[in-house]
């Protein structure tokens, strides 16, 4: 897919409300695309915080269009599955109607991510507090996955996010692989989580690949686009083409 100028353009939706790509884009795809950004404003990584934000998804959907995107993707895990699986499909609904243009959410992102590595069994690392962790593990169960343990960073604060380290991510990582005997894949999940530096490592420590909010949301979105999104160097995941 191509825009008028002859790059495909990607726009997302983010919770932040300085509406910044998320870094994972340019990094990972430096040419032939092009990504812009809506920013929602969340304050806090709760049903109530989400609720305060979510209808504003059609308007900002409608915004990047307008400024030239090809397709768009709600880059929030939590806000996508917070309500269930039907929900989740009901905010790409929205963001199609407000544009005629190809969309998906983080969330669709990180199932397809799954299925594409094979995992049923997941091991799960979030930021999340747990009233949120309950509802990732109820999403995940509609979609057809088995959650084999999790350890969470029990976050509420979105710019506490921005404050997560490497070595805690690692560390993170670490307990969500030993609270999960039997896990196929781990999931770190929440997209403000940098988890470019800690894929590989993690991957190769425990012998299972790892799917994160930050890369599954980039990844399915070149999807969208119809380009491949295979990049060496950052996990199983991204070595693959896109699906």
């Amino acid at each position: 897919m191509q825009s008028a100028n002859g790059t495909p353009t990607i726009g997302m939706i983010v919770p932040p409300a300085h509406g910044e790509v998320p870094p994972e884009a340019p990094a990972l795809y430096p040419f032939g695309v092009r990504f812009i950004a809506e920013g929602l404003g969340l304050k806090s990584l709760t049903p109530e915080g989400y609720d305060q934000v979510i209808g504003m998804v059609g308007d900002l959907s409608a915004r990047l269009k307008a400024r030239g995107a090809d397709a768009v993707v709600l880059m929030g895990t939590s806000l996508s599955f917070y309500r269930g699986a039907k929900e989740n499909d009901a905010l790409v609904r929205t963001i199609e109607d407000a544009t005629g243009l190809p969309a998906s959410t983080m969330s669709n992102g990180i199932v397809r991510a799954l299925q594409a590595l094979g995992a049923r069994r997941v091991g799960l690392g979030t930021a999340y507090g747990r009233t949120v962790n309950e509802r990732l593990k109820s999403f995940l169960a509609e979609r057809g996955f088995e959650v084999a343990g999790l350890a969470s960073l029990d976050i509420e604060d979105v710019d506490k996010v921005f404050e997560v380290t490497e070595a805690m991510l690692d560390d993170l990582g670490n307990r969500a692989a030993a609270a999960s005997d039997g896990a196929e894949a781990l999931f770190i999940s929440c997209g403000g989580l940098r988890t470019l530096g800690v894929t590989l490592p993690l991957e190769r420590r425990h012998g299972l690949p790892v799917v994160s909010s930050s890369t599954a949301g980039v990844w399915e979105a070149m999807r969208l686009v119809g380009l491949d999104a295979g990049v060496e160097g950052h996990g199983r995941l991204l070595s693959m083409a896109v699906v």
